[in-house]
C-alpha cells in the first residue's frame, strides 16, 4: 500500500483546460521540430550547395508561420500552468534549435503528467 507522501500518488491531476493546451503544444512542437529539421538539413543545403532555392522558398515561410503558432500555443500553456517567465523564454527558444523542441515537449509532458 502506498502512502499519500508517495510521489507517484501525490501528482496533481491536470485540468481539462491544461490537458487541451498540452495536447496542442505537443502537436505543434513536433510539427515545428520536423519543419526546422527539413529547413536546416534539406532546404538550406539545397539552396546554398545545389543553387536550388525552391525548397527554401516553401519550407522557410511555412516554418516561420508555424513557429508563430508554436509561440502562441506555448504562451497558452504557460498561462494556464502559471510557470515562470524564464521557463516561457526557454520553451519559446526550443523551436529555433534543431531537435530541442522534441526534448522540450517530452520534458514538459512528463512534468505535467507526473511521469
Amino acid at each position: 500500500m502506498t502512502s499519500s507522501a508517495d510521489p507517484a500518488t501525490s501528482a496533481k491531476p491536470i485540468t481539462p483546460a491544461v490537458r487541451g493546451a498540452l495536447t496542442r503544444y505537443r502537436v505543434i512542437a513536433y510539427v515545428v521540430g520536423v519543419m526546422l529539421l527539413l529547413l536546416v538539413f534539406l532546404a538550406m543545403p539545397l539552396k546554398y550547395f545545389a543553387d536550388s532555392p525552391g525548397a527554401m522558398n516553401v519550407i522557410g515561410p511555412l516554418h516561420g508561420f508555424l513557429y508563430v503558432v508554436y509561440l502562441l500555443l506555448t504562451f497558452d500553456l504557460f498561462r494556464r500552468v502559471r510557470w515562470s517567465f524564464p521557463r516561457l523564454v526557454l520553451m519559446a527558444l526550443a523551436g529555433t534549435i534543431p531537435f530541442l523542441s522534441f526534448y522540450a515537449e517530452r520534458k514538459t509532458t512528463h512534468e505535467l503528467q507526473g511521469h
